[in-house]
């Protein structure tokens, strides 16, 4: 079985792209949602969380304080790489778990914002970069999330630049509203499909 991995930057319609392959039958990992799950679930976790970050982490209900994670994390780049160095070996863990669930996929997708920068591509047999221009995308994350211009560049600058992940990635997939993604998808799917058979 194939392992694919994905990845763009923000608002280049990467979850877009994803929901298409779920639509053709392919199985979809969703990193970024797992990694939110697994800080309230999984106990390897959680107990590194709680010696890096304190006590006030989590609520007295068990839950992630997700506030207080934030305000350390999102003003202090060592702090987010601590956070990151316990989370995305979680991730991988339960990416390698849910891998073998699948067994009738000829070919699995990992979906997965910092597929580069966490190494995550490694995992992978191929991998897939979907781009779009900066201000398609600035203007698909305010419609979405209702924030600010600023705050999606400073979220675009946590992240490797389109032109630093063209150097990883072994297809890319042109979201530019100019050409026709789902062509782009499918011939992707078929070839997929034939090598993962």
């Amino acid at each position: 079985m194939l392992k694919i991995g994905i990845t763009g930057g923000i608002g280049s319609g990467k979850t877009t792209v994803c929901k298409v392959f779920e639509l053709l039958g392919v199985p979809v990992f969703y990193a970024d949602d797992v990694a939110k799950s697994i800080m309230h679930t999984d106990p390897i976790l959680k107990s590194g969380i709680l010696d890096a970050f304190g006590q006030n982490s989590y609520t007295q209900s068990g839950e992630l304080n997700r506030s207080y994670i934030s305000s350390i994390v999102f003003n202090d780049n060592h702090e987010l790489e601590k956070l990151n160095s316990l989370v995305h070996p979680a991730v991988f863990r339960a990416f390698d778990a849910w891998v073998l669930s699948q067994k009738e996929a000829s070919y699995v997708i990992k979906e997965a914002a910092l597929l580069y920068e966490s190494d995550a591509y490694k995992m992978c047999d191929q991998s897939i970069l979907v781009i779009s221009p900066i201000e398609t995308r600035i203007s698909r994350v305010k419609a979405r999330d209702g924030i600010s211009a600023e705050d999606i560049q400073l979220r675009m600058n946590r992240q490797f630049s389109d032109e630093q992940k063209m150097k990883f990635a072994d297809h890319i997939l042109n979201n530019d509203e100019k050409q026709l993604l789902i062509p782009q998808i499918i011939q992707l799917h078929q070839k997929f499909s034939m090598i993962g058979s």
